[in-house]
């Protein structure tokens, strides 16, 4: 299938691992442009780009800082000056908050890394689509997808840093398909769940994470990518406002 996006000027953050690689490479076996955003990584984010042009696409790789605005509004105009504009931007990037205290609850949480992770994993992205949905609105054409997690919809004790910003994100969806679609972009929400990536994790723990999914195993990183390029694509007509779980309905048990 011709999903229609070679030579699309796509930005995808949080490129350097994962899904967002997994993602920049889909995107760059359709012949797209692609902007790997990264924060610190700078060598995994060539190897990305590596594998974007591997496969037929195009890449550059851009730093950005999600927790500060002159570097987020920075990185989208390198990448507009760069391609001409934004068709498509994928949201994936996440500033991990950390991992609660013993014993800590949602009161108990450290002001501070709960207003960063607000300002990083919510703020940043907001700064960013409000950055390059110019473009799109100029082309009467633009996809759009934030990625997140279905611990929104679940809740998990001691997450709170984390799963607040990304709840935002959900509301974030709604209001931009009603208020861009009629301007031909379209937004959606993708929730992955436990992948495992590239990630050495304990087999103890991804065998727990696997019990946790009606589906009896995790989620690869390649099919949550599939997903978002599919939502981003020309293929996609009229799908826009949807919170899509792509976790083989996982519930946390960790």
């Amino acid at each position: 299938m011709d999903l229609g996006l070679w030579g699309k000027a796509v930005f995808v953050t949080g490129a350097s691992s994962n899904i967002g690689r997994a993602t920049a490479a889909a995107f760059g076996a359709e012949g797209a442009r692609v902007a790997i955003g990264y924060h610190s990584a700078k060598d995994e984010a060539e190897h990305t780009a590596e594998l974007v042009e591997r496969g037929g696409g195009r890449a550059m790789t851009v730093r950005m800082d999600l927790g500060d605005q002159a570097s987020v509004e920075a990185a989208a105009a390198e990448v507009a000056g760069a391609f001409g504009g934004v068709d498509v931007l994928v949201n994936n990037a996440v500033a991990w908050p950390g991992f609660p205290a013993p014993g800590e609850v949602f009161e108990t949480v450290p002001v501070e890394r709960m207003r960063a992770s607000l300002d990083a994993n919510l703020f940043g992205h907001y700064l960013l689509t409000r950055a390059v949905v110019g473009s799109m609105r100029a082309r009467t054409w633009g996809r759009i997808v934030h990625v997140s997690t279905g611990l929104v919809q679940d809740g998990l004790p001691g997450a709170s840093p984390y799963v607040t910003p990304k709840s935002g994100l959900h509301g974030l969806t709604r209001t931009m398909s009603r208020e861009l679609a009629s301007a031909g972009i379209l937004t959606n929400l993708v929730m992955a769940g436990f992948v495992v990536g590239e990630r050495d994790l304990p087999a103890e723990m991804i065998a727990k994470a696997s019990a946790a999914a009606a589906t009896g195993r995790t989620t690869a990183a390649a099919e949550v990518a599939r997903l978002i390029v599919f939502l981003c694509s020309e293929a996609n007509g009229n799908v826009t406002g949807e919170l899509i779980r792509a976790d083989g309905h996982f519930l946390a048990p960790l």
